[in-house]
């Protein structure tokens, strides 16, 4: 290196944007990567069949690189594994986004799957809130109770430092419920962690920290 020089910034825009995260407590045991510039490859085994696919799905529309394996107290309920998952998932996302420069932020998708309609609108800011508005007339998919889709989103918002607004629009069956917001929440974060060619070097802030 010549005299005087110095070394390039590593920023977001110039590193592999990926992370591992392992958390154990007396309830769930969780070990899981996330490539973020990834193709939508993922293994996933929580011991919760129905959130299995849910993840496979939000790997599969985000073209996040996901491999999940949970092992919790799921004879006493899911609610452990579902929040705990979530949390994990977003601290693997805040550890792979790293300075954040160069990202666009803000991500926005309307998502159908038939009759049901979802909104989701993020922002990976380090502000975490969590709007939730999603009922549906029924509330299970075989033993899955559909409301612990909103414990995912509030481990998930608060462990990557996230607003997050859910919307189901409309909605009845409550798989495609689910479904809808996980591929629709995934559209959305795709958007909000892509660079942008523009400002590739630039903290997406006037505050100069996120």
């Amino acid at each position: 290196m010549a005299k005087g020089s110095s070394s390039p910034r590593v920023t977001s825009a110039s590193r592999g944007r990926s992370a591992t995260v392992q958390r154990k407590t007396a309830e769930t045991d969780i070990a899981l990567t996330l490539a973020i510039d990834g193709r939508g490859a993922s293994s996933i085994d929580t011991g919760v069949p129905f959130f299995d696919h849910m993840l496979t799905l939000f790997a599969k529309h985000g073209l996040f690189d996901l491999t999940v394996k949970a092992k919790g107290d799921v004879d006493v309920d899911y609610h452990h594994t579902v929040e705990d998952v979530g949390l994990v998932l977003g601290q693997a996302f805040k550890e792979a986004l790293g300075d954040k420069v160069g990202i666009k932020r803000y991500g926005f998708f309307i998502l159908p799957m038939d009759e049901s309609l979802a909104r989701i609108v993020v922002d990976v800011g380090g502000r975490p809130h969590l709007v939730y508005e999603a009922n549906a007339p029924t509330m299970f998919v075989r033993d899955f109770n559909i409301v612990l889709v909103k414990e995912f989103c509030r481990a998930f918002s608060n462990a990557l430092g996230a607003n997050l607004h859910v919307q189901l629009v409309y909605g009845e069956e409550p798989h495609h419920v689910a479904e809808a917001i996980f591929k629709c929440l995934a559209r959305a974060l795709d958007i909000a962690t892509q660079i942008e060619p523009r400002a590739a070097d630039q903290l997406p802030s006037t505050k100069g920290k996120i």
